[in-house]
């Protein structure tokens, strides 16, 4: 996976909603991660990074382009829907701490 295409993303709001429904989650000190199985045959990935927890948005796009990056050369990914969901603090947070993190994360996923 060299490319973070639309099939790697959840793109409708059925897809989310599908994920809401009935998700497990994993928490982090800077995010929650919603996941879920699905019946394609790879990962696919949904954003919901709010205002109200990252004010700024060059701090968002910082935050999704690491979260996107990340997913993008983690291999290793069941069949799943993940969605990403900020904590607060998230945006002071160094970019090395949260690719430590997020790293973490899809290890254990």
């Amino acid at each position: 996976m060299n490319e973070f295409s639309q099939s790697r993303r959840l793109l409708k709001k059925t897809d989310y909603d599908h994920v809401f429904h009935q998700a497990k989650k994993m928490v982090s000190p800077h995010f929650i991660f919603l996941y879920r199985d699905n019946a394609i045959d790879h990962a696919r990935l949904g954003l919901a990074l709010s205002k109200k927890v990252i004010a700024k948005a060059h701090d968002r796009s910082r935050i999704k382009r690491l979260i996107r990056e990340t997913f993008r050369v983690t291999h290793r990914l069941p069949a799943m829907d993940v969605i990403v969901l900020a904590r607060s603090g998230v945006a002071k947070a160094q970019n090395s701490e949260l690719i430590e993190g997020l790293q973490r994360i899809w290890s254990t996923l």
